[in-house]
């Protein structure tokens, strides 16, 4: 296979950018700084981080349990639109913690 080869012009125009890279102090101490994300930044200092989303779709959970039965006991309409509401919004944050278990699960399996 053909290498393409640079004209001398783009040489320049590449070296030129390159200069210019290596003098922006910000873009080199983004570079410096940048981390993945995912299990790799996790720090130790703060376990509970994992946990939290984990503890609030539960305690979400409990809440519409507990609205169902009231609301099928009951028959109040009130309790029945606020058991459909939790319900909603225990399922948005459910989907949520499946959807990055996924992209965590996805990440660690693939190589980079």
């Amino acid at each position: 296979m053909d290498e393409a080869r640079l004209s001398e012009r783009e040489r320049r125009i590449l070296a030129e950018i390159e200069q210019d890279l290596s003098e922006d102090v910000s873009l080199e101490r983004g570079m410096r700084t940048m981390r993945r994300r995912g299990r790799e930044a996790r720090t130790p200092d703060r376990p509970g981080r994992r946990r939290g989303p984990v503890l609030a779709v539960a305690l979400l959970g409990v809440l519409t349990l507990g609205l169902l039965v009231l609301a099928v006991a009951t028959g109040e309409p009130v309790l029945i639109w606020a058991f459909a509401a939790a319900w909603v919004v225990t399922l948005a944050c459910l989907m949520r913690l499946v959807i990055r278990w996924s992209r965590n699960l996805r990440a660690r399996s693939w190589p980079t």
